[in-house]
This record gives structure tokens, sequence and C-alpha cells, in this order.
């Protein structure tokens, strides 16, 4: 197909290359576009795709990659001054588009679990490819009012604009790189340790050791997640896991468990059931504030529209209607799947990468896996019965929803940068392209290397070896299609038990932390503080943080909980030294020695700086992203040796 958003007024290609004096090719030219796209989609996609497909099958759920790529994407066009700014984002759209892609994966392994026949890999790659064009489309279709009329932040897409606004603070890049590949080292070596591999330990490392870290389930990738979300989110997994721990003995005597098994068997359904209570709850109040916001930004004058932002909207609409109907056709005719419920899930794509969008823009919040339980809900009402038909009809909106809120995420960086849309679109779906095939190549070559990873941990829960492969999203999945389909009726109870959970929970945080009264005693006192704390990580905890503990068994959320402990301590004690030394600096700016206030002006700089830092390259976020890199380029790199020993 045609480029589907150039439009008339779309700048011509003569003015927009800018010549730069050194060996870099001028900003515009073809060398330019085949330097950016060679390192997006040759270098940081792959490792972005890698640390997504990883972290799915590891843990359960993938950190994105955009601000991963906008630091490194950054550093190549670096030479360009803040010219480079347009180029890192066209780097960062496109590794972000092929990691968010090879998050995918885990769809491939429910479908080993489900027992489903495994088709071509060609055919899969071209079903993906299909679903992945159409989320961009549908996102780009939505940008107009979530980006531009509502002016939602976009937190992630917001603090990549900063970091590539940074472009010309030599130090700060320099830094933000150092403390990366400090953190993918200790990862590295984390992951390769923590790996029962013979050959290892001709190095140093005992066997005897190796088996000790195996048994702890240490995994850095867990470790680094729990570094990038803090204490107020990770501690309150380990309250539900602890819960778990405690009520095991009833729920096998309720006949909600069998004996020996572990509390994540029907823990899952009732965490996923408190996420939808909640989301239920803030889904409702997205669309009152997007429906006041429209009506605010429609009363306002409109100005006219930039040239980057102009899309042919008529292109757009073709996209969308043809690969949409390239979806139904792949499905029924290649993959022989009903029509009917593969139509539904395209229509019930428009609503949820809606409703996810905002909720993206507004928290920060992709609810992907929400949306596909949901839409097998819905399915099952309308006659759904077979768990192989709900899983390839769902992923429809789940990748849908996932490309489609990396596509108005994106569009919300360019939005601050003045990134012009139609290159970015174009390097978007070119990154799809790449991380389709990705996506099933890395499925394979992980569940080839690690076998566990074929092996349905729902139906058999005390796998040798799963400790640290817990695959929480497709043990959700595949439970989650298991049980409804079936109609199981302790499933239904224990969903209906975490929905009403989950309803109740979330008024009752709303109701307290909407009080005026609250926020001034949080704001106001010490004793406020440390309550909104407990309140948040341990007695009212959002089940969105929560449901973690659910999802996995206790080992990984020791983890999880202790990056995030690491993380939140460090932060504070550094805000107190920072603080010490602000009042040291104010109290010495009266000193009549002029080298104490030169000496102030220079530690207020570094203050400032450190204070203008979006949290995403804050310290504890840049390792912890680093050490999810680094677990993750192990466990590639033991699984092409153990794939090449095998071979040879």
């Amino acid at each position: 197909m045609s480029d589907p958003i150039t439009a008339p007024t779309a700048e011509k290609p003569s003015p927009d290359v800018i010549r730069h004096p050194r060996f870099l090719p001028p900003i515009g030219s073809r060398g330019y576009h085949l330097l950016l796209g060679a390192v997006a989609i040759l270098i940081l996609g792959p490792l972005g795709g890698i640390t997504a497909a990883f972290m799915n099958f590891s843990i359960g759920f993938f950190v994105g990659g955009q601000v991963l790529a906008g630091i490194l994407g950054s550093a190549v066009t670096f030479g360009y001054g803040p010219d480079g700014k347009h180029g890192a984002n066209y780097i960062q759209t496109m590794a972000a588009s092929v990691a968010g892609m090879c998050g995918m994966a885990v769809l491939a392994q429910a479908m080993v679990w489900l027992g489903l026949p495994q088709p071509p890999a060609w055919e899969l790659v071209l079903y993906y490819l299909c679903i992945g064009m159409f989320g961009v489309g549908v996102g780009m279709l939505y940008t107009p009012i979530l980006v531009d009329r509502m002016e939602l932040k976009f937190p992630s897409g917001f603090a990549v604009a900063n970091i590539l606004r940074a472009l010309s603070d030599k130090v700060l890049l320099k830094r933000s790189i150092s403390k990366l590949a400090s953190g993918m080292a200790a990862g590295y070596a984390i992951g390769v340790s923590s790996l029962n591999i013979g050959w290892f330990t001709q190095f140093g490392l005992s066997s005897s050791g190796v088996t000790m870290l195996e048994k702890a389930g240490i995994s850095a990738s867990t470790l680094g997640a729990g570094m990038i979300v803090g204490a107020r989110i990770a501690i309150p997994a380990l309250v539900v896991a602890l819960i778990g721990v405690w009520q095991t003995p009833n729920l096998i005597s309720m006949g909600w468990l069998h004996p020996g098994d572990p509390f994540r068997k029907i823990g899952f359904i009732i965490s996923l059931g408190t996420i939808l209570g909640a989301a239920i709850i803030d889904i409702v109040l997205i669309l009152i504030q997007a429906i006041r916001r429209f009506i605010e930004k429609s009363a306002a004058a409109v100005a006219p529209q930039e040239d980057w932002k102009r899309v042919n909207q008529l292109g757009l609409v073709v996209w969308i209607v043809f690969w949409g109907i390239g979806i139904v056709v792949v499905g029924s005719q290649v993959l022989h799947q009903p029509w009917v419920f593969l139509a539904i899930a395209v229509l019930l794509s428009f609503v949820f990468v809606l409703i996810n969008g905002i909720s993206l823009g507004i928290s920060d919040w992709n609810p992907i896996s929400s949306a596909f339980v949901l839409s097998v809900f819905l399915m099952a009402a309308l006659g759904l019965r077979d768990p192989g038909v709900g899983l390839l009809a769902a992923s429809i909106v789940f990748i849908a929803c996932s490309e489609g809120g990396d596509m108005q995420q994106d569009r919300s960086t360019g939005w601050r940068l003045g990134t012009n849309r139609v290159m970015q679109f174009r390097y978007q779906v070119i990154g799809i392209t790449m991380g389709a095939i990705l996506a099933v190549v890395l499925a394979k070559l992980f569940m080839s290397a690690y076998p566990i990873l074929t092996q349905d941990q729902f139906a058999n829960p005390h796998l040798e070896g799963a400790e640290k492969w817990q695959s929480a999203m497709t043990y959700k999945f595949v439970g989650a299609l298991k049980g409804i389909t079936a109609a199981q009726p302790q499933v239904m109870a224990a969903l209906v038990l975490g929905i009403t959970i989950g309803l109740v929970i979330e008024i009752l945080r709303k109701l307290i932390k909407s009080r005026v009264q609250y926020k001034q005693w949080v704001s106001g006192s010490r004793t406020g503080k440390v309550t909104d704390f407990l309140l948040d990580a341990v007695f009212l905890s959002s089940p969105y943080a929560s449901s973690f503990g659910g999802f996995v068994e206790l080992p990984s959320v020791l983890w999880w909980t202790a990056g995030g402990v690491i993380s939140s301590l460090y932060t504070g004690l550094t805000a107190r030294l920072a603080a010490r030394r602000s009042n040291g600096a104010q109290k010495s700016l009266s000193s009549p020695n002029g080298d104490d206030i030169l000496g102030v002006a220079a530690g207020s700089a570094a203050t400032s700086t450190a204070e203008e830092l979006p949290s995403d390259m804050s310290t504890t976020s840049l390792v912890g992203g680093g050490l999810i890199a680094g677990d993750s380029l192990a466990a590639l790199t033991v699984g092409i040796w153990g794939l090449l020993h095998t071979v040879l």
C-alpha cells in the first residue's frame, strides 16, 4: 500500500537536507535516514525486543523500550547537536515498535500451553503484521483527539522528550549511558550465574554455588523492574503473596485449590478480578475526564494546524480498513479461525485502543491484558467456547492496544518536539514489520533453548526449573481461557470475588485521596506522609500494583520487592543529602569569602540539573533498566550457546 498519511502540504525532502560539517550524513538526506534506520532496526530494536520477550517469559510483563531507545538513540545523533532531536525520536519510535511487537512472543507460548498445533512461522508473522499495522493506524486515528486536542500528558512520552532535549548536555548524556552500562554488566553477570550452566563453572563459580543461586530464584530482571517502580508499587505484591500463603489451607478446604497447588493457580484469577474491578472505576472516571477535556478544547479557538501535524485522513482510513480486512482474511483463510469472532475482535479494538490510550495518557498505564480478558468475556457471551479461537481472536485486541498505545505515546513525544508525523509513521511501520518477524523468531528461540517454557505451568504448577520462568502473562491468559470458556464454578467465583475487592478498594482509595483535608495532612506533616505510604503499600494498595503478587510465586515477589525497597531507600537518602547541601549553601551565601560563593553556585547548578531529570532518568531507573537488559542478554547468550552446542 502507499503511505496512508502523506499530506499534500507535507514538507518536501530538499529543504530538510541540512549540511553538517562533520562526518555524519546531512540531516534529511538518504544516508541520514539509512543511518537512523540501521541503528534502530539492527541494534536498539532487537535489544529492546530481546528484553521485552525475556521479561514476558520470565516475569509476565515488559517495560516499554522508549526511554532506553531514546537515551541510546540520542547518543547516535549527539553530533548533530539540538537539531538531532528529531532523528533520535525517529530511532526510538522504530526501536520501541520492534520491542513492543517482540513482547507479543508470549502468544506463541500460550498456544503451546493450550496444546494447539503450531502454525508455520510465516503464518504467524503475517497475522501479527496485519494486527500491528492495523493497531498503529487506529492509534494514529485517535492522535488528534488524545494528543492535540485533549493534550494528555503521556508521562513516558514526556520523559523521552526531556531526554531528547538534553542532547546538548554532554555530562547528562554520558552519565546516563554509564549507569545503563553498569546495570547491564551487573545484569549479565547475575543472569549467567543464576542459570545452572555446566560450562560456567569453569570460570570460578562452583556448581553448588550456581545451584544455590538458581534455587534462590534470583533474577536481575525482576530486581531491576522493582527498582524502576519503587517500594510504593513493589511492596503491595509482597502483601498479596503473603496473604496467599496464609490463606492457601482455607482455599484447599474450599476446593479452590488441590493439596500441593501454589496460591497463584487461583490467585491470578482473583488478582485479575481486582484489576478489572479497579479498571471499571478508572475507565468511567477517565471517560468523564475525556468528555470534559474535549468540551473545553472544543470551546477554545482552533489554531491553524502546523505542517508537521498534518495527515491525509482519507488515506489513514483506507489504511485501517485494508489491514482490518487483512486480519480477518488471514485469520480465517490461513489460520482457519471463525471469521465472526475475528471481526468482533477487530471492532472491539476501536473501543479498547481509545480507552487504553486515554488511560495511558493520564496514568502511564496501558491495561492490555485486561483488554485481552475482557474481549474473551464479551466473545464468550456471544457463544465463544473454544480456547484456541479465543486466544487468536483476543490477540487482535491485545496487539492493537499495545501498538496503538505506542503510536499515541510516540506522537506525544513528537508533539512536544515538533517532529514530522509522516516520517515518524514511516519509521514505526518499518519497526512493526521487523518486530512481527522477531516475535516469532524469539518465541521459537527461547522455547527451544529453555524447554521449561513449553510446559503448561497452569496444569503442572510444580515443574522443576520454573522458578526463573514464571511467564505470568501466559499463565494468566491460559488460565482465563481454560477457566472462563469451561465455566468452572470456582474460577468464576474467584473472579467475582476479585472484581468485588477491586471495586471496593478503588472506590475507597478515590474517596480518601480526593479529600482536601487528607491532601493537606499528607503534604503538611511527616505522620501524614508515612500514613499515605502505608495506605498505598500495605493497607489499601492499588489493585494494579498488588495483583503482581497473585501472578507469580513468592521468590520472584521477594526480588521484585527488594528492588523497589532499594530504589526508594536510595532515592530518599540522596534527597536528604541534597536538602542538607541546599541548606548549607543558603547559609554560606552570606559568607564574605568569594570562593565559598563560587562553590555554592556550582553545587546549586549540579543540584538543579539532578532535580530536572525526569523519573525515567533517575539513577535507580537507569540501573534497573540496565539490569533487565543485561539479564535478557545473558539468557539469549546461554540460549544461543545451548542451541549451537546441541547442533554441533
